[in-house]
């Protein structure tokens, strides 16, 4: 597999990679690597086992392109060893970016996001639409729409793998009625247009400028709008407040009459059906991945869905399901009130990047406690003017750093270190540790580690809250500060 995505990258490129780097892949069988050149220059491989998911992503994907629709150029493939090689849009998802906002305003939803979340919803429309006409449906998989076989399959989906391994009581024969008549109210609605099917955060990348990029369509097929609309505003653990929900959904009716001239009422009824089925969707991916798999970070998403359903109970169903009813309060009672597990101990890992021009930072978490790792040692990418204007989160930055074999002893050291303490604390019930990272100039080397080491932590302990900062963030070259200084050190 590694042969295939060098020769892909080589023949693209003309050079060799000079490092490959895997990356996480979520909740995915596919497997991700990041591939660097001797220039910096940066490409995705993908590996995918299921050729037929891998060929409809692929032609989707220049279906999209080929209007002008924000996906990532596909540079070459090797469909029969499931192998392709792509644009590299980045580490950063809308999720990440939210995370990120919440940890620094700590408000649910803070309105920096608002104006990123409101361009994705804009741009849905297009999707849907535009590039519905373009699409191949013959490649579509595992059907060419979401219909009503469709439907059945995701509800039973909820059924077996979240409703039986959670234990939650129900009547098979009564649910299968309700499920039916669930059914028959969802296929009311226009199912022509292209289906996204996993429209949700962690599939939109953030670019420069905050600008959105999609990935993760493969599933995608003929269905009813309404679906990715739902997808993205019941986002479980986005935890978007219901007021934000009404003001994005009506942001993307008005994009989407640009389009097509819909009824509003009855499109509005129809997307209350449509939030149902996805939200059951979701939490039987929740159980098969949590329970059957025994991933339990994937459990911490049902206390949010289970508190979604209290309030859709809470307004009335679109439609009677007097057994699904029943189920709902049921997952209310047993989850709603859990808390999402932000850590068996409460501990919170304050993580963050510093200039030693400025001084050493201050204490945050209240106990003097932690580590401050010195990364002057370190390669300088602020001696190179190409990097002047950049930071440690930017990905030729990253690319730089991550070709040093100095920079990868440190993170070693580092990571070993830190995934110890950590342990330590949640053993002994602590609640708080500092990690800081400091350089010259606190633009390069220590934001690169302090973002490589927020997002270990938080694939690694999913139970423990993460908030990063950077200290010196509003004095990078780029924005308050000089370009001539920047260059000389970070």
């Amino acid at each position: 597999m590694h042969d295939r995505i060098v020769r892909l990258f080589t023949d693209h490129f003309g050079e060799p990679p000079a490092a490959i780097l895997e990356l996480r892949a979520d909740g995915s069988n596919r497997t991700y690597f990041r591939l660097v050149g001797t220039d910096g220059r940066t490409a995705i491989g993908a590996f995918g086992p299921d050729q037929e998911e891998s060929r409809a992503f692929l032609s989707f994907s220049r279906s999209f392109r080929s209007i002008g629709l924000p996906v990532p150029e596909i540079y070459g493939e090797d469909l029969a060893a499931g192998v392709w090689l792509e644009e590299d849009l980045g580490d950063t998802t809308l999720f990440d970016a939210l995370v990120e906002a919440r940890d620094r305003s700590g408000e649910r939803f803070p309105e920096t996001i608002l104006p990123v979340y409101r361009r994705v919803v804009e741009l849905l429309p297009r999707f849907q639409i535009e590039g519905g006409r373009v699409v191949d449906y013959t490649v579509a998989y595992p059907r060419a729409a979401f219909d009503r076989q469709s439907m059945l399959w995701d509800l039973n989906y909820f059924k077996y793998h979240f409703l039986k391994l959670a234990h939650i009581p129900f009547s098979e024969a009564r649910l299968e009625e309700d499920f039916h008549r669930l059914t028959e109210f969802l296929l009311q609605a226009d199912t022509s247009h292209f289906l996204y099917r996993d429209f949700q955060s962690r599939n939109i990348m953030l670019g420069e400028g905050g600008e959105p990029w999609f990935i993760d369509y493969q599933g995608g097929r003929r269905g009813a709008p309404q679906y990715d609309i739902a997808s993205l505003l019941y986002d479980a653990k986005a935890d978007i407040p219901d007021a934000v929900r009404e003001e994005l959904l009506e942001h993307y009716l008005d994009a989407l009459e640009h389009y097509l001239p819909i009824e509003r009422e009855q499109f509005l009824e129809l997307y209350r059906g449509y939030v149902l089925v996805r939200i059951m969707q979701a939490m039987g991916a929740y159980g098969y991945r949590g329970f059957f798999e025994r991933k339990p970070r994937f459990l911490q998403s049902v206390p949010y869905a289970a508190r979604n359903i209290d309030r859709i109970l809470a307004r009335g169903l679109p439609v009677r399901l007097p057994e699904l009813t029943g189920v709902f309060r049921r997952i209310v009672a047993t989850w709603a009130h859990r808390a999402p597990e932000e850590g068996p101990a409460g501990l919170t890992v304050f993580l963050g990047s510093f200039s030693y021009r400025r001084g050493h930072p201050e204490d945050v978490g209240g106990h003097g406690g932690g580590f401050v790792f010195d990364c002057r040692g370190l390669p300088n990418p602020g001696r190179h003017l190409e990097f002047a204007t950049l930071c440690g989160r930017d990905a030729p930055v990253v690319a730089y750093l991550e070709r040093s074999l100095e920079v990868e002893r440190f993170w070693e050291h580092v990571s070993a270190l830190v995934d110890a303490q950590v342990q330590e604390y949640l053993r002994r019930g602590f609640t708080s540790l500092a990690v800081w990272f400091g350089c010259t100039g606190g633009q390069h080397r220590s934001v690169y580690m302090a973002e490589r080491l927020a997002r270990h932590l938080r694939e690694r302990y999913p139970q423990v809250h993460v908030r990063l900062a950077h200290r010196e963030e509003g004095a990078w070259a780029g924005t308050l500060a000089p370009r001539e200084e920047a260059a000389v050190g970070d």
